[in-house]
């Protein structure tokens, strides 16, 4: 379907600053990182894209194209925790695009489960998508981004053929204060970060940056359909948890991509951009704003309802 622009994208850009480069993003067909590559296609760039399920990554793919007249993005079926099919993928991208010059490791699985409900077979699952599927992707495209790097160089003035050579891992903030129901996703945040600034490190004198994005609560997406019970009380109180008092919109998770990967973020490196209203720095516990507060929810050991994505201990 065709998005208007200004839902994925705002009007500060200029046009064309990504002109003939090719974007790689892993889960390219999610809400949030299907924007990101709108954004980035919109600007003049092609991408490849990839997730597990056939028919939604090839009809994300197509969607995304039409964007932009004479846009190629191109959708690839391949599981992030498998690296041979990341290699595969990748070289498919370049193959069909001529390219690779950024990378997004957008790839993610969430649940809501206390850990008395959240067998070990569960918690190794969001591991494995998450934390091996983010380093998959950056062990796939570094070959490539150097490349880029090497040709589009991390200078200033800007380098007239702009930007290359960049990474993003896409995050979140649960391991920064703690938060109940997500021992296996804060596990695996905290292990995508520090995999971030690893390549931040050991890349960087090759022309690299890597920096993670961290969203917050982002209205519309699958994230907070899975995660967030939907009642209204529920929903105000959420609200009321973000100090700027609303949920975050797509686009301003696809500007924080933009802004990295364009000249003006050239000297931001194994950097954390929080893009969530503020919401990190009041919440963490599960009190008056969450619908399963806490410690009560967990005393009772209820399971948690009301969301699409509650799991069972039997995972």
């Amino acid at each position: 379907m065709s998005v208007p622009r200004e839902k994925f994208l705002s009007n500060v850009w200029r046009d064309g600053i990504f002109k003939d480069k090719v974007l790689f993003c892993t889960g390219g067909a999610g809400t949030i990182c299907s924007m990101q590559v709108r954004a980035f296609v919109a600007l003049g760039g092609n991408a490849c894209i990839t997730g597990r399920n056939k028919e939604k990554t090839e009809a994300g793919a197509a969607d995304i194209a039409t964007v932009r007249p004479g846009a190629k993005v191109v959708g690839v079926v391949a599981d992030v925790r498998d690296i041979k099919a990341m290699d595969a993928a990748v070289k498919r991208c370049v193959d069909e695009l001529g390219s690779l010059d950024f990378a997004i490791a957008g790839a993610a699985g969430n649940f809501l489960a206390p850990m008395s409900q959240l067998s070990s077979n569960a918690f190794k699952t969001v591991m494995d998508i998450d934390a091996i599927g983010s380093y998959n992707t950056a062990k796939a495209t570094l070959p490539y981004l150097m490349e880029s790097a090497k040709k589009h160089k991390n200078i200033s003035p800007a380098s007239p053929s702009g930007t290359g050579g960049r990474l993003a891992f896409i995050s979140a903030t649960f391991h920064y204060r703690g938060q109940p129901l997500q021992a296996h996703v804060a596990a695996a945040k905290a292990a995508v970060d520090q995999i971030s600034h690893s390549v931040s490190i050991e890349y960087g004198p090759f022309g690299i940056t890597s920096n993670v994005i961290t969203p917050g609560p982002i209205g519309g997406t699958e994230g907070m359909a899975r995660l967030a019970a939907s009642d209204e009380t529920s929903v105000r109180r959420s609200k009321m948890g973000v100090p700027v008092g609303r949920w975050g919109e797509v686009k301003e998770i696809s500007d924080a991509m933009v802004y990295l990967f364009s000249d003006a973020g050239s000297y931001v490196n194994g950097a954390t951009l929080v893009v969530d209203g503020g919401s990190w720095r009041t919440s963490g516990s599960g009190g008056e704003g969450s619908a399963w507060r806490y410690p009560d929810f967990l005393l009772s050991g209820g399971e948690v309802t009301g969301v699409g994505g509650g799991k069972k201990a039997k995972l």
